[in-house]
């Protein structure tokens, strides 16, 4: 049994790329149970309704009482206008249920350099034992070039001082997915406390 608590998650991917990883994750999670899977296909929301219907739709009724999503970062995930619904609509308080925590997992596809651990000397001790020297990074165009497949809305909340989303690499999971678990557990404590930049306007098409 997982020393963390269970909670309940959304896995936001791309379907056509990355379905391999996320099922790769639920096969783990049946034998470990790390955590209670709510996600649901938003691929059928009609595109045409408001900025606002959507993200009450996803936010009440595909992220339903989700507390934590999710994201898996493939090669095309920041071009999907999926994708950046279900982020956004993961940072809002819907009617129902309010904002998520969130987490960011880069997967080998994008052959990830780097990592930004947003939970403090814990989670950078768990995960990166081998960090002697860390560095503070406030300018776009470095996230940018560090995180070339990051969604932009991502990116975002890195760059606010109020808001903590963590972002890591597929390898650092595990195999019992214990550092999974630590993380989907700082996310879920921290998740009131972040003030999302919700700026950036929805994407309305793939780009």
């Amino acid at each position: 049994m997982s020393e963390f608590p269970k909670h309940k998650v959304f896995i936001s991917y791309h379907h056509a790329n990355d379905q391999a990883y996320k099922s790769a994750l639920l096969d783990l999670n049946k034998r470990l149970d790390i955590f209670i899977d709510e996600s649901v296909d938003t691929g059928d929301i009609d595109p045409n309704l408001s900025d606002e219907s959507i993200r009450i739709k996803i936010r009440d009724e595909y992220l339903r009482d989700s507390s934590v999503t999710i994201l898996l970062v493939g090669t095309e995930t920041a071009r999907r206008k999926h994708i950046d619904w279900e982020l956004y609509s993961s940072m809002i308080d819907g009617q129902v249920n309010k904002k998520s925590g969130l987490v960011v997992v880069q997967l080998p596809s994008t052959n990830p350099q780097h990592f930004t651990a947003a939970f403090g000397d814990d989670e950078k001790k768990r995960l990166y034992p081998e960090v002697t020297s860390w560095c503070s990074i406030d300018s776009r165009s470095e996230y940018e070039q560090r995180y070339p497949y990051l969604p932009a809305r991502i990116i975002d909340q890195l760059l606010s001082k109020d808001a903590k989303v963590s972002v890591t690499q597929w390898s650092r999971l595990g195999n019992d997915l214990e550092n999974l678990a630590f993380l989907i557990d700082c996310a879920y404590r921290e998740r009131e406390n972040c003030n999302y930049d919700l700026s950036r306007p929805m994407k309305k098409i793939d780009s």
